[in-house]
């Protein structure tokens, strides 16, 4: 069992949750809806492990985000046409 990374007390479980993200332009947020997330029985903080959050990045940051509505689901985010093949300013 993982236990909580915020109160270092309780157990995390695999769960989804809608997020909500600003587009790299700055110019709106959209709710991601059923995103992959784990929540904490003991302090109720729900939160995305850090590969989740950089596949979002990365997707936004490569997509045509003009075409996006306000709420999208992870799934449909990810099956988006990439204008290009991957992250080329991230030097991680």
């Amino acid at each position: 069992m993982e236990m909580c990374p915020w109160c270092k007390e309780g157990t995390v479980v695999n769960t989804s949750d809608s997020v909500y993200w600003e587009l790299p332009d700055g110019t709106k947020a959209i709710e991601i809806t059923d995103t992959p997330s784990k929540q904490c029985d003991g302090c109720g903080a729900c939160f995305q492990d850090d590969d989740i959050v950089k596949e979002i990045e990365d997707q936004l940051f490569l997509i045509n985000t003009a075409q996006l509505a306000k709420a999208i689901s992870f799934d449909g985010l990810m099956k988006l046409p990439r204008l290009l093949k991957r992250n080329y300013f991230d030097f991680s």
